[in-house]
């Protein structure tokens, strides 16, 4: 696909801000509104802001994602994560506009035991998940054309990512403990918005799951940053049990992202060599 209009919402999250980055390095029409300028949750502003820009394609980056606080905010979480996504899903379909939208591993139980693929059948274990799944459901039963992602783990620049919080973290303690039972796969925004790219271009449509590759325990990602960013903190394993919490959380909900390389012909870079080149480009301090 080429010539295309971009429009991204949710253009202030980490993924948001990577899209419209990278997107004007490429010299790509990209419009990045903010929230108060296109109410995702308002079908008729959306539909008119729509028409006001004339995108080929949205890519949807919002998203509610405090998964703790979903388990009493039910209603935020399925407006954004389902009833927005539903009404974005049907104007595409109307308007003739490519649709990018993006879910959870969160969608899983994490029983599997092994690497999920497209195939396996979700059972959300929270109230995130559930929001997330009826928001694919959405977006699976539209008409129009679409990729819909799966993602985990997702770190990107801010405040918000993994690795800034561990440099906090360490800066506060001398140990640090970190979940050794809990696994999937971390995910840079960095390649989150290449391979979504190149997807675009390649033509591919439909359900994939889009990680880097590998996977890791939070306490194994954990160490890597740490040795990465030469923290003095003591790193030390602890079952998830450790912290209890509002929202159930799935233990092993890693995905396979071979269906994605198979299709694109493209070999995702594994969890670390993001790591590396995410700190590379957005330097801690």
């Amino acid at each position: 696909m080429n010539d295309q209009k971009y429009l991204i919402l949710g253009a202030n999250g980490q993924l948001g801000k990577q899209f419209a980055k990278d997107l004007t390095s490429r010299n790509e029409p990209v419009i990045a509104p903010d929230e108060k300028d296109c109410d995702i949750t308002s079908i008729d502003t959306l539909s008119r802001f729509i028409d006001s820009v004339k995108p080929n394609v949205i890519i949807n980056c919002a998203a509610y994602n405090a998964v703790d606080l979903a388990e009493q905010q039910s209603e935020s979480a399925y407006l954004i994560n389902a009833a927005a996504v539903k009404n974005i899903a049907m104007l595409c379909s109307d308007k003739d506009i490519f649709f990018v939208h993006y879910s959870s591993d969160y969608v899983f139980d994490g029983l599997k035991g092994d690497l999920y693929t497209e195939d396996d059948i979700p059972n959300p274990l929270n109230i995130y998940g559930k929001s997330k799944r009826v928001g694919e459901e959405a977006v699976l039963s539209s008409d129009g054309k679409y990729l819909l992602f799966r993602t985990s783990w997702v770190f990107g620049n801010g405040a918000q990512n993994f690795i800034h919080k561990m440099l906090q973290w360490s800066q506060k303690t001398p140990v640090l403990k970190l979940t050794a039972d809990e696994v999937s796969v971390p995910t840079s925004t960095i390649d989150l918005v290449d391979i979504t790219l190149r997807s675009i271009d390649k033509g591919l449509t439909g359900l994939y799951h889009l990680t880097n590759s590998d996977y890791a325990s939070r306490y194994e990602w954990g160490r890597y940053i740490a040795k990465k960013l030469s923290l003095h903190s003591t790193i030390i394993p602890v079952p998830m049990s450790t912290f209890p919490s509002p929202a159930q959380r799935p233990l092993f909900s890693a995905m396979s992202n071979e269906l994605l390389q198979n299709d694109l012909g493209y070999s995702i870079p594994n969890w670390r060599d993001a790591v590396d080149q995410f700190i590379i480009q957005y330097p801690m301090h």
